[in-house]
């Protein structure tokens, strides 16, 4: 199984998970312009690869392996519904959409602090045509947020975001290799 991963910042996430879990993506797939705001420890542990701010489906199409598993960091584009259907593709979110709905799309953590909510979390989800809808696979324990700074609950989501990875992509390359 080949894993593919994307981002549109700094790829932080990326490395972080795969610093912990001791392997880096096969493909790294970025379709931010600026290489200076990449995270620097990344760069050489994996090839990465630019693509034009906003794919096509023909571009996604040819950049992922049919056996690929496709994971998402902080992927600032709408993978199109046709592509998600062809492709294994999961998807981080940094809101607790399984009690709060309202907190899919774009910004959740900024969302959940306008909204006054008391705890937050993150999921992983199955990339589907319907925006942060596919069936979740995994869900975050509640991080308390209330009394937080924005940065703080940035902070705290990108840790419990990082944390779930590591267990859901420990779990997928066991079943893998089985």
């Amino acid at each position: 199984m080949h894993w593919v991963a994307l981002f549109s910042q700094t790829g932080s996430e990326i490395y972080q998970v795969s610093e912990r879990l001791g392997v880096f993506p096969d493909q790294i797939i970025c379709n931010g312009q600026d290489f200076d705001k990449i995270n620097k420890d990344l760069i050489g542990c994996a090839p990465i690869h630019f693509t034009d701010s906003k794919p096509t489906v023909e571009q996604y199409l040819e950049l992922f392996p049919k056996d690929a598993l496709i994971t998402m960091h902080g992927w600032l584009r709408i993978v199109p519904g046709e592509v998600c259907e062809k492709r294994n593709i999961y998807n981080g979110h940094p809101g607790l959409i399984t009690k709060h709905p309202e907190l899919k799309g774009k910004d959740p953590q900024l969302k959940a602090i306008e909204l006054g909510h008391n705890v937050g979390g993150c999921i992983i989800h199955e990339a589907t045509a319907e925006l942060d809808g596919g069936p979740i696979a995994a869900v975050s324990e509640r991080v308390y947020i209330k009394d937080l700074t924005e940065d703080q609950v940035f902070e705290a989501l990108h840790r419990t975001s990082v944390d779930m990875w590591v267990k859901f992509l420990t779990d997928k390359f066991k079943h893998e290799h089985k």
